[in-house]
């Protein structure tokens, strides 16, 4: 840890042991500060805090950007300085903030990874599973996630009686306590019925939750996790294998096929539109790649 500043022990002082902020926390805010006042010193040489004005501060965040920091750092570390000014002014150090003039830039939102739809069909379609329970098993959930887009929580928790066969149906419990209804093809449908089935064939397998492992207990979310991360890796490349990456392939894959994007925000479980309109962006990526391909100008 560096050596902080005569300046900045007050604050950090303050925030250690009367705000109870985690040693984590206060580590972060000393090295974020003695960055900064290194930086003062070294610019502008010895400078009272009245003298450090947003010109000094939007200096240090182009160097900072310079160096190779992305955004998302660069607003940490302007969240430590708008914390360290506000609580010189509570303490009359300063009339007011150098940080009022500071905008702090927009996080780059990475797109969600998922798997092309040739992949998809090729894990559903020809990689071999085991004829043990665990394989039957481990197909069934790739098919699930993916033919419903339904988060690890929500199938972990799938109980038999949200099953309806006749409706072509799920109904799950999701974020929130939120219940939603997930349409089945017959495909799906007749597949976990014959889960279902010989799990009740099965000594010792008998459960409310659809899916169990072969002593009968309910899945844990860590050994689906590795399940979904090994059958991935067998048929693609992109570095997130998980659970989400087969809800992310599920919505992309409706959006790419001209879903209404409401309809896929229902199917998702999402509560507001903005968590959904994320998949538009592969849309969007996918429209450009046929527009530079197909247009004579493009």
């Amino acid at each position: 840890m560096q050596t902080a500043h005569p300046i900045i022990q007050p604050f950090l002082d303050f925030f250690k042991f009367e705000k109870r902020f985690s040693q984590h926390t206060v580590t972060s805010y000393q090295n974020d500060l003695t960055s900064f006042f290194d930086y003062i010193i070294m610019q502008y040489g010895e400078t009272s805090l009245p003298q450090v004005s947003h010109i000094f501060i939007r200096s240090w965040l182009a160097t900072l950007k310079d160096e190779g920091l992305v955004a998302k750092s660069i607003n940490r570390k302007i969240s430590t300085l708008r914390s360290f000014f506000k609580y010189q002014v509570k303490r009359g150090v300063l009339e007011m903030t150098p940080m009022a003039k500071i905008i702090s830039p927009k996080n780059e939102k990475a797109l969600p990874q998922f798997v092309a739809e040739k992949d998809i069909s090729t894990l559903l379609q020809h990689v071999e599973f085991t004829n043990d329970w665990k394989g039957k098993t481990e197909r069934l959930l790739l098919s699930l996630f993916y033919n419903t887009g339904m988060r690890l929580n929500e199938l972990i928790n799938l109980k038999e009686s949200g099953f309806n066969a006749p409706n072509y149906s799920l109904k799950i419990l999701g974020k929130g306590n939120k219940e939603r209804i997930l349409p089945l093809s017959k495909d799906v449908v007749l597949d976990i019925q014959q889960y279902i089935d010989s799990k009740s064939d099965q000594q010792g397998l008998s459960n409310e939750f659809v899916f169990v492992n072969a002593r009968g207990k309910q899945l844990a979310p860590r050994s689906v996790y590795a399940s979904v991360k090994k059958y991935l890796g067998l048929v693609t490349t992109i570095d997130k294998k998980s659970p989400h990456v087969l809800r992310h392939s599920f919505a992309t894959h409706l959006m790419n096929n001209g879903a209404d994007l409401n309809a896929v925000k229902e199917l998702l479980g999402h509560s507001s539109l903005a968590a959904t309109q994320v998949y538009t962006h592969n849309t969007i990526e996918k429209l450009k790649n046929v527009h530079k391909k197909a247009h004579p100008k493009a």
